[in-house]
């Protein structure tokens, strides 16, 4: 996957993108990443990225020109077929099913605004405009890491056991089971027995079943798109009744 940047401030991305596993997949060839200034597309004095709002109001607002320019050049080149990114607070919201959905596509570009928002012509240029939630940042680009880091996770050999990816929250619509690693017991708190005891099918039941129990606890607006059973959509609505940890709904019987 490659994944072009353009922003005012490209030096964000530096030590991000080259630690982890961010930097171990650039290493390896499976992701290629260029964060652009996108001053360089100004022809001003000073360079000039932002202006003030046609009809008054607070703040600047990002200019189209230099982003339509950056655009122009960046998909002038021979490349894989590109989807070009906006960052805004009225995209479509970031879920690890659009993740899936953009690790698919061989080349990105994400245009990163900052100040009060983009020229509304920027959005003309835009394949997909995505928000990270109902908060808003000072500018696009930690939006612009948060994205290509789950994106590089989904990408073939980025991670060093392939099930990493599969086994994640999310996945099929619920959250990830509890996990524990040594010791066995600290300050009176233990594993549960089940994972100790070697039964690779009893270890993979109890992971589903407090998979829902978590997920009904926690992120219970996630089970409408879950699939499940019948049997397990009532565990799920009698998790989310009790307030019990996990283990202590499976240990009662639910």
């Amino acid at each position: 996957m490659h994944i072009d940047i353009l922003s005012i401030f490209p030096e964000m991305f530096s030590e991000v993108m080259n630690t982890s596993i961010l930097g171990r997949a650039q290493a390896s060839g499976a992701l290629e990443f260029v964060s652009h200034d996108l001053r360089r597309w100004t022809h001003d004095r000073h360079r000039s990225t932002d202006d003030a709002p046609y009809g008054g109001g607070p703040g600047q607002l990002m200019k189209a020109e230099p982003v339509f320019e950056a655009l122009d050049e960046l998909l002038a080149q021979p490349a894989d077929p590109t989807l070009v990114l906006v960052f805004t607070a009225h995209g479509r919201r970031f879920d690890q099913t659009l993740a899936q959905e953009l690790a698919t596509w061989p080349r990105l570009v994400m245009v990163c605004g900052r100040y009060e928002g983009f020229d509304e012509r920027v959005y003309a240029r835009a394949d997909l405009c995505v928000s990270l939630g109902d908060y808003i940042l000072s500018g696009g680009e930690l939006a612009a890491m948060v994205v290509t880091d789950a994106l590089c996770r989904l990408q073939p050999g980025v991670l060093g056991d392939e099930r990493s990816s599969v086994e994640e929250s999310f996945r099929g619509g619920l959250l990830e089971y509890p996990q524990y690693t040594r010791p066995a017991t600290l300050r009176g708190l233990a594993v549960p027995e089940v994972l100790l005891s070697g039964n690779h099918a009893a270890v993979a039941e109890w992971r589903r079943k407090m998979s829902i129990i978590n997920t009904a606890r926690l992120r219970p607006d996630l089970l409408a798109a879950a699939q499940l059973t019948e049997t397990e959509r009532q565990l799920a609505s009698r998790a989310q009744t009790n307030n019990k940890d996990g283990n202590a709904l499976l240990g009662a019987g639910l």
